[in-house]
């Protein structure tokens, strides 16, 4: 049964705690409905009290404001993470770039209890290390209609559109500017960031200096397609903050909910994150083994083909076949143990792919490993726990010794 927490009177804001039990308090139904609706966290209605909701978080941590149409003030949830806001950001980190993954020596997170204060002032400082020798420049692929002839002449869409007329004229050339794939990017997570609920005052004046260093750049209007960037020594000063941009990217929305209610935040899926974090690090180890590591490498688990199925990641050794498979479950142990579902899913990964042994890595545990042997198919599953309150090293020596059971002696 969960627990629930009994918040008294009209509330303008909530905070809640990532899988905590449950927060009981008055709220419009619209609202109500709106944070049901989005999938932002787990809300119902209270069947014994009306005009009061229960709230409860699960994995997704972050911060979201629900407003109305007519205006006044928002209704704001917070979520906070249960790891420390410095191991997330390690986390994080690693997963978008282990190679030159920056530290929370390099950007002060720590002192942050919630998710969105701390990336926005690592966001913030990121981009002012990476604007400090100025805006980077590159050459834009540019078409328009002139007066005057630039570049080359678009012959087809010249004489499509104006036919016989000299001028103006379509022309097509390649534009040196700063208004570039990378600039933007930043330019639009500075933007999103500033729309935010819960970013501090003066986090939010240097993110204010920022744009103003990006003013002559376009920010990626909602529905456009986020544009590639290709990392090169050319912008090698920029790699840090692009990738902590293209997070703020992915995790900030905005919708429109019933009843003209608009929707404002972002939100960090925990179990996205271990996964990635996981699977990225298990590559990074058996890196230089001889073994080649596929991510979401896509099977199927009967003949006709006709049951997908998508590990985490699998493992092929030097001759080019599966060796190993592994699936990340961020997920807290139960009081009987982990679920039996996930033990299922991975006899099924195993029995098609042919392996004799399959390993699930929890974020989670009593114990840092245990092992199951299957009945009448000698197929061994191990459960790998990865403590992830420990600090950097210890989390990544725990990887270690999980890949090295997969890659074997």
């Amino acid at each position: 049964m969960t627990a629930v927490v009994e918040a008294e009177g009209p509330a303008s804001s909530v905070e809640l705690i990532e899988h905590a039990p449950a927060v009981s308090l008055a709220l419009p139904d619209g609202i109500g409905r709106a944070l049901a609706a989005g999938d932002i966290v787990d809300a119902a209605p209270d069947p014994y009290a009306p005009g009061r909701w229960s709230l409860r978080a699960g994995s997704k941590v972050g911060a979201v404001a629900v407003a109305a149409p007519e205006g006044g003030e928002p209704f704001t949830v917070r979520v906070r993470p249960k790891v420390p806001i410095a191991r997330l950001f390690f986390l994080l980190g690693y997963s978008l770039d282990p190679q030159g993954a920056w530290r929370n020596g390099d950007v002060e997170v720590a002192e942050h209890r919630d998710l969105l204060p701390a990336l926005a002032h690592a966001v913030e400082r990121q981009v002012d290390r990476a604007l400090r020798q100025g805006l980077l420049q590159g050459y834009r692929a540019t078409e328009e209609t002139a007066l005057v002839v630039r570049g080359r002449i678009l012959e087809a869409e010249q004489i499509r559109r104006r036919f016989g007329a000299m001028l103006p004229v379509e022309v097509a050339y390649d534009e040196f500017t700063t208004d570039i794939a990378e600039n933007r990017i930043l330019r639009t997570a500075v933007e999103r960031l500033l729309r935010l609920p819960g970013v501090p005052r003066d986090v939010r004046r240097r993110l204010l200096h920022q744009r103003s260093r990006l003013a002559d750049v376009r920010a990626i209007v909602r529905g456009q397609t986020t544009p590639d960037w290709q990392p090169t020594r050319l912008n090698a000063r920029y790699h840090h903050a692009l990738h902590l941009a293209r997070t703020v990217l992915d995790g900030t929305s905005t919708e429109h909910a019933p009843g003209g209610l608009r929707i404002d935040g972002f939100l960090l899926d925990m179990n996205k994150l271990f996964e990635d974090f996981v699977t990225i690090a298990l590559r990074e180890a058996v890196r230089d083994s001889g073994h080649t590591a596929r991510l979401q490498d896509p099977h199927h688990l009967d003949d006709a083909a006709a049951i997908r199925m998508k590990p985490d990641l699998v493992l092929y050794g030097p001759v080019g076949t599966p060796c190993a498979v592994a699936d990340a479950k961020y997920k807290a142990e139960k009081r009987h143990g982990y679920p039996d579902t996930d033990l299922y899913q991975m006899l099924a990964y195993c029995t098609a792919l042919g392996l004799p042994e399959g390993h699930l890595v929890y974020a989670k545990g009593n114990a840092s490993h245990a092992a199951h042997r299957v009945r009448h198919a000698g197929i061994v599953i191990h459960q790998h726990a990865l403590d992830l309150d420990q600090d950097p090293a210890g989390l990544l020596a725990d990887i270690a010794a999980v890949a090295q059971r997969m890659t074997g002696p």
